[in-house]
């Protein structure tokens, strides 16, 4: 949304473009949004010869000529994507209201996005901050430390918290936990928490099989049952014996992606539903 906010204050004379419609297999889904300005553009509907077409027609309502405020376009090969679906794509002047309803609706939309909290300000959490900060979650970084291994992305928020373990009482349902401290006792504590709470999309915790192992035994003697600790993911981010702090990121965020639209689409991971 600060990205929209941001190119509106740079371009003020711009055409926003929406998906008005999308019928069928199409690059974009409805509501999907595009800014256009004589010589930038801003997010996307797409891509590929529709966005063409987009880009041009709000260019010439820019510069004065007379042109419908509707497209109705086929995705056919007579515009060279063979999506095989239609959209409707609509056109709007950017003026105090268009621009007010639109960063409205993109607030309330980045409002209810999934919640995801990172235990740890160390280099994997800061690069996954990095990773997590143009998706659409909620991220926020929880440490008890004030210098961290860098700065993080302006989307993401930062709360220094003297008990990280406390936050996981303050989490909304559907949340999801990865936990990456520089201390394996503080890890042990977030995740036993984490794993109390039944509602909680994902719990990850870094380490290996034999960390695993150790919790497994400390959690036990917190009296966790073989159901909570069943939906601890460790390690986290597949598995794969990659340690650079960039690449475990990645894959972190990639297991993010498919657990959360899973949760969010009423499904369990295969895992999951086993137990």
């Amino acid at each position: 949304m600060a990205t929209f906010r941001r190119f509106f204050q740079e371009h003020p004379a711009s055409v926003i473009v929406t998906v008005a419609k999308a019928k069928g297999s199409t690059p974009r889904e409805e509501g999907a949004v595009m800014i256009v300005s004589k010589d930038a553009i801003c997010g996307t509907i797409g891509g590929g010869q529709l966005e063409y077409i987009a880009i041009d027609h709000a260019r010439r309502l820019l510069s004065g000529r007379e042109a419908p405020d509707q497209l109705d376009i086929p995705l056919g090969p007579d515009i060279g994507q063979c999506c095989g679906g239609r959209t409707v794509l609509s056109f709007e002047a950017a003026d105090a209201r268009t621009v007010e309803a639109l960063l409205s609706s993109l607030t309330a939309t980045a409002e209810s996005q999934p919640s995801i909290y990172v235990f740890g300000g160390g280099h994997v959490g800061v690069a996954l901050a990095r990773a997590l900060a143009p998706l659409p979650f909620n991220t926020t970084v929880i440490e008890t430390r004030p210098d961290m291994a860098g700065p993080l992305p302006d989307a993401i928020s930062l709360c220094l918290s003297p008990m990280p373990e406390a936050e996981i009482a303050r989490m909304p349902s559907g949340s999801a936990v990865v936990i990456l401290t520089h201390d394996h006792a503080l890890d042990f504590l977030i995740a036993t928490e984490a794993l109390k709470r039944d509602d909680l999309a994902y719990c990850g915790m870094i380490g290996s099989k034999t960390k695993r192992a150790t919790f497994m035994r400390y959690a036990r003697k917190e009296s966790l049952r073989d159901a909570a600790l069943s939906r601890l993911t460790m390690p986290i981010g597949a598995g794969v014996a990659d340690k650079r702090p960039a690449v475990i990121a990645a894959l972190v965020a990639s297991e993010l992606i498919h657990v959360i639209c899973a949760a969010k689409a009423g499904r369990l991971p295969a895992e999951r539903a086993k137990t």
